[in-house]
């Protein structure tokens, strides 16, 4: 098991950046594939963007394509997601997300084990 502590969110203009991290604790980190998701009131948790386990492969939302970005440094068991030119409709809580099982890159929930409490994102129109 590995313990996630997202931060770095908070309130942001729509066209605004902001960068959230990922810390991971527990156990070794570049051995886990890294996922983001994210949650809106009222909406299902859906999938954001995620990272393999050496950062060479990454996938994201259709939604977020060309304006999110997820790295991670293995030497500093850290996760990040680069958010920019931000919507109003990218408000939700954002969660990192820890899969220490499947070699291929994981876009669902069920695919990950551990996960963090949360970091809040809010873009204003």
């Amino acid at each position: 098991q590995v313990q996630l502590v997202e931060s770095g969110g908070g309130l942001v203009q729509a066209g605004g950046s902001v960068r959230l991290s990922c810390a991971a604790s527990g156990r070794t980190f570049s051995g886990y594939a890294m996922g983001w998701f994210r949650q809106a009131p009222g909406k299902e948790r859906e999938f954001v963007a995620a990272i393999s386990r050496s950062g060479d492969r990454t996938a994201s939302a259709d939604s977020v394509k060309g304006r999110f970005t997820v790295s991670r440094d293995n030497a500093k068991n850290t996760v990040f997601l680069q958010m920019n030119s931000l919507k109003p409709e990218d408000t939700a809580v954002y969660y990192c997300a820890a899969d220490g099982f499947w070699g291929t890159l994981q876009i669902t929930t069920s695919g990950y084990n551990d996960w963090g409490q949360g970091t809040q994102v809010t873009v204003t129109s």
